[in-house]
């Protein structure tokens, strides 16, 4: 039997108080956009690799589709970590933390619109 001492980690859900619903369901809305936007990636990089195979060179293709599937994995993971930060910011009457990675997502999508564009005409 082990003697010391249990401790036990304080689930951020049940600390501070309980933020307005509505409030708490806006924060949902919006995880659920960029999970949306996490599938519109996936379903971007299984249709350029399956689909489009006169659309560049297989390797220019795999490029790009690795590339939105890695993208596809950061979104989801951003979108949970945004909801949950901002629902511990809420529950604890905090400003809601501001973010870069709106500014990392518009490049990402700029330099993938120019490399599929790129690829189009090459």
């Amino acid at each position: 039997m082990n003697s010391e001492p249990q401790i036990q980690k304080a689930n951020w859900r049940s600390l501070g108080e309980a933020p307005d619903y509505r409030f708490s369901l806006a924060n949902e809305r919006t995880y659920l956009a960029w999970i949306r936007t996490a599938v519109a990636l996936l379903a971007g990089a299984i249709a350029i690799d399956q689909l489009t195979p006169d659309l560049a060179e297989p390797v220019i293709r795999i490029l790009i589709s690795t590339f939105l599937c890695l993208c596809s994995g950061i979104f989801a993971l951003f979108a949970y970590r945004r909801w949950a930060a901002n629902e511990r910011a809420m529950r604890n009457k905090h400003d809601l933390p501001y973010t870069n990675f709106l500014k990392v997502s518009s490049a990402v999508v700029i330099v993938l619109t120019t490399a599929v564009v790129l690829a189009i005409n090459l």
